[in-house]
């Protein structure tokens, strides 16, 4: 279970720290996805192949299949940490989530997100604030 949120900073190679408590998880490797948060999701490769078989028994229709195929498995990124703990980040995902230098990673659970940090805290006031309402409607069932 990934928790907590992290800062770090981004270099001019697209290296950013990974947090020491999670790099054991990702030995195998890691996975890179885009998020449709325009954040970007960060699995590990038992992760990435549990959601990718999920997918693909999920009974969908194979034209949906491929859309989603297509969406996941082409714009994502498979990486390792380097010797010195950082993750690798393609620019093309670095674009695509709008980061800058500041950094955060946020544990989601199963899975790491990484957000430019001014994203994140918008993102996060937010969600902070639907979460206490989705809490609120399931105590009353």
């Amino acid at each position: 279970m990934f928790l907590g949120e992290f800062e770090y900073r981004l270099d001019d190679k697209g290296r950013v720290p990974f947090p020491p408590r999670f790099r054991p998880y990702f030995k195998e490797g890691v996975v890179v996805a885009p998020s449709p948060e325009k954040c970007l999701s960060v699995y590990t490769i038992a992760e990435w192949k549990k959601m990718a078989d999920g997918l693909a028994s999920g009974g969908l229709s194979p034209s949906k299949l491929r859309k989603i195929n297509r969406a996941l498995f082409a714009t994502a990124f498979h990486t390792g940490i380097d010797g010195q703990g950082r993750l690798s980040l393609p620019p093309k995902l670095r674009e695509y989530a709008g980061l800058g230098e500041d950094i955060i990673i946020a544990g989601t659970n199963n899975t790491l997100e990484l957000w430019d940090k001014a994203a994140w805290e918008t993102e996060k006031n937010a969600d902070m604030a639907d979460a206490w309402q989705i809490i609120e409607s399931l105590e009353t069932h």
